[in-house]
């Protein structure tokens, strides 16, 4: 009999509510596989300070995972220094990045059908010297590929042009060459992973109302508009370069497949004021499916019971999707 493959699930940041969120999952009866890829210690521990049973099973590569309430199959991984919740330390900067890694691997040799991550701290492992911007650019290096960062809520996809820049290297990072990547892998997986063969994108323009015909900026009129001019000669559907603050409006999105945002925080608010708790970050250009929950660490959560899974459940049913849609 096939063994169906798991998800992989890192905890990530062991002080956060990572841990936490994992725990109250696995109070439930599932109807998939998840493995997580972390130290049961911790795991067993914040169970403990949660109040909530929980019986850790080693998993083996090849086997199957368990789906029973209370139970939940782990992939270990050794932390490098006791965990507080609610407490950041550098000393286990090195086990989020093994974690990270172990899964991504198992994706890779086919032990997992996908990864589903759970929130990290980039600041503590930077604080440790190693430098990191984010999950999204740590896979890409671990999968030479290349990322593009989608957020996903229901009526709405949020892709990112650029990542984790700070604001002011943002105008030198928008490039002909970046903006056909991004939106090349865009349309792509929109169609290969999301079945939508012919998408729509909307593309916002960089600065305040896209330029203003170039009193406001010229990147729209020198850069942005001819990349997408080029893309529709090849049959992509792109309106754009638009203002960003009329562009998510009804009129607009009722018609849009995707949204291309040039920065981080012109499109992630909007979408985390309307789907905050049911928003998945997707990476898309990966040979792997990657969902993510759409929050922090939590920091001041973490151990409380007070942490909501609703993310969790969203980026595991997502990538649950994604990979019906693979085999398909």
């Amino acid at each position: 009999m096939d063994i169906p493959r798991p998800l992989a699930l890192t905890p990530g940041e062991p002080g956060g509510i990572g841990p936490d969120i994992c725990i109250q999952l696995a109070q439930q009866a599932r109807d998939y596989s998840v493995v997580a890829v972390g130290s049961p210690e911790l795991l067993t521990e914040r169970a403990a300070r949660l109040s909530l049973p929980i019986k850790i099973e080693h998993y083996e590569p090849g086997t199957s995972a368990s789906r029973d309430a209370g139970h939940l199959s782990v992939l270990p991984v050794e932390l490098g220094a006791a965990a507080q919740a609610g407490v950041l330390n550098p000393a286990n900067a090195t086990y989020v990045l093994e974690t990270l890694t172990l899964a991504t691997r198992g994706c890779l040799e086919g032990t997992f059908s996908g990864l589903v991550t759970g929130p990290i701290h980039k600041g503590v492992i930077n604080d440790a010297g190693i430098p990191f911007s984010g999950h999204t650019e740590f896979l890409a290096q671990l999968t030479d590929a290349y990322p593009v960062m989608m957020l996903a809520c229901p009526g709405l996809r949020v892709a990112l042009a650029t990542t984790h820049l700070p604001l002011k290297d943002v105008s030198a990072a928008i490039n002909t060459t970046l903006l056909e990547q991004v939106i090349t892998i865009l349309h792509r997986d929109l169609a290969r992973r999301f079945g939508i063969p012919d998408p729509n994108i909307l593309v916002c323009g960089l600065n305040p109302h896209a330029g203003e015909g170039g009193h406001l900026g010229r990147e729209e009129i020198e850069i942005i508009s001819p990349v997408l001019e080029q893309l529709r000669q090849t049959g992509m559907r792109l309106e754009g370069p638009l203002p960003a603050d009329t562009l998510f409006t009804p009129p607009y999105l009722e018609r849009a497949d995707a949204v291309l945002a040039m920065y981080h925080d012109q499109g992630l608010p909007v979408l985390k004021h309307l789907g905050f708790g049911n928003a998945v970050n997707i990476t898309l250009g990966l040979p792997i499916i990657r969902t993510s929950v759409d929050h922090g660490t939590a920091l001041d959560l973490a151990g409380t019971g007070k942490a909501d899974i609703g993310s969790l459940q969203a980026a595991i049913k997502a990538a649950l999707e994604l990979t019906t849609a693979a085999v398909n």
